[in-house]
C-alpha cells in the first residue's frame, strides 16, 4: 500500500497516511478539522526498511556450497608451445654457400 502526504490549506498541518490505491482521498484536517485537505504529488516512497535492521551476518554462508564440495576443482591444462621451425630460406642459403 503506497503512503500519501497531505496538507491542510487552512491550517498548513502536513502529514503522511498510508492508504490503498482504491481508498478515496482524506478531506478532513485531523488538526483543525476543516475540509480542505489536499493530497500532494511525491515521487514514492520506495522500499523502505523498519525494524531493527539488517546484519551482515544474516545472510552469511555457513561452509561451502554444495555445488563446490561435490565438483572437484579443474585445473587448467597448459600445451607445451611448439619450437619455432628454421626458415627454409637460411637453410637453402647455407647449403648454397657450401
Amino acid at each position: 500500500m503506497p503512503t500519501y502526504a497531505y496538507r491542510c490549506k487552512s491550517c498548513s498541518h502536513e502529514f503522511e497516511e498510508l492508504q490503498r490505491n482504491t481508498d478515496a482521498p482524506l478531506k478532513r484536517c485531523p488538526s483543525c478539522h476543516k475540509e480542505t485537505l489536499v493530497r500532494n504529488i511525491g515521487g514514492g516512497a520506495g522500499l523502505m526498511f523498519k525494524g531493527s535492521g539488517f546484519y551482515q551476518t544474516d545472510y552469511k554462508r555457513s561452509g561451502k556450497s554444495g555445488t563446490e564440495q561435490s565438483e572437484p576443482k579443474k585445473e587448467k591444462k597448459t600445451e607445451p608451445k611448439p619450437e619455432p621451425k628454421p626458415d627454409s630460406k637460411s637453410d637453402s642459403s647455407a647449403k648454397k654457400a657450401e
